[in-house]
């Protein structure tokens, strides 16, 4: 589901009082460095695969030790009701920044990422396809993380936000249709049950095996819905649909069969090696990437699990 807008703040409203317990009954050393190495940028993990201490996110989803001791924040995710990937606190300095980028990953493409302020000032920017807001305390907003998006903290304290990675549920859904159609927070704040883990649904799978045809499909006429017009009429799209009718041709031999490994990865190969000269202008999408450069992103180094083809 699509949200229809760069940011869009959702129809609910969370006790900014309790969040801020819960991230301060933390230790100090719950904290870690930002993998990227961003001066300013650390994070707890919440949620992570087998609920270890680490900054990965392939692999069936656990909670971290450090939810556990985050009663309220338990709470507000069960009533999300969403199938949680990858979720943490993320921490940003005072004058410290998360410079402009665009998540080309297969993880972010299939995840809806939401951000609830825990702490922050006046001086927190979330500038998202050149819209720019100020998150305040207990909002709930979610994001295209696709389009170009930065953070500034030009205050002079710390803010925190709580980051959930999900792929969705009925409850989120309707919160996200609600926001699309103009609906605003009331006045009160959630203050329902809270430390509930058990009622919390964690994402098993998050990486296919093997694409199928039809997924790879979906990827690639979502990157030509943010090219230029006429890009579906380029020799560039016309090679990928090729593409695809070659891979539905393997599936349908093969399926998720190891044995159809060597069709695959030549498939792969061949449209990796073509890519430059079917797009030698280079396509740019409206996140200002090359069309080639996401294709390879989302779908080549996607479409067959490394560790089949390792093996």
């Amino acid at each position: 589901m699509r949200l229809g807008k760069p940011l869009l703040q959702l129809p609910i409203r969370f006790d900014a009082e309790r969040l801020a317990a819960d991230v301060s009954a933390l230790p100090s050393a719950a904290w870690m460095p930002h993998p990227t190495g961003f001066v300013g940028n650390d994070a707890v993990p919440l949620i992570s695969p087998g609920g270890e201490l680490t900054d990965d996110f392939e692999g069936p989803m656990g909670p971290t030790q450090h939810l556990e001791r985050c009663p309220y924040i338990m709470g507000l995710m069960a009533e999300l009701d969403g199938v949680w990937g990858r979720s943490r606190l993320m921490g940003l300095a005072a004058g410290a920044v998360v410079p402009v980028h665009i998540d080309v990953h297969y993880y972010w493409r299939t995840h809806l990422r939401i951000h609830i302020p825990v702490v922050t000032n006046p001086g927190v920017l979330f500038t998202c396809n050149g819209e720019t807001v100020h998150m305040q305390a207990g909002e709930c907003w979610a994001f295209d993380s696709f389009a170009l998006h930065e953070v500034q903290n030009r205050g002079d304290e710390r803010r925190i936000h709580l980051v959930l990675d999900t792929v969705g549920g009925e409850r989120l859904w309707d919160l996200v249709e609600a926001a699309s159609m103009g609906a605003a927070p009331g006045p009160g704040v959630w203050n329902g049950e809270f430390g509930v883990a058990g009622k919390l649904a964690f994402e098993r799978i998050n990486r296919p095996k093997i694409m199928s045809p039809w997924e790879i499909s979906r990827h690639v006429d979502y990157i030509l819905d943010h090219a230029p017009a006429d890009a579906r009429d380029a020799p560039v799209a016309r090679r990928l649909d090729r593409f695809i009718s070659g891979w539905h041709a393997a599936w349908a031999r093969f399926g998720t069969s190891e044995e159809g490994l060597p069709t695959y990865c030549a498939l792969i190969d061949r449209m990796r090696r073509d890519l430059k000269s079917t797009d030698p202008d280079q396509i740019i999408l409206q996140n200002n990437q090359a069309m080639t450069f996401v294709v390879d992103a989302l779908v080549l180094r996607n479409a067959v699990s490394p560790v089949p083809v390792r093996h």
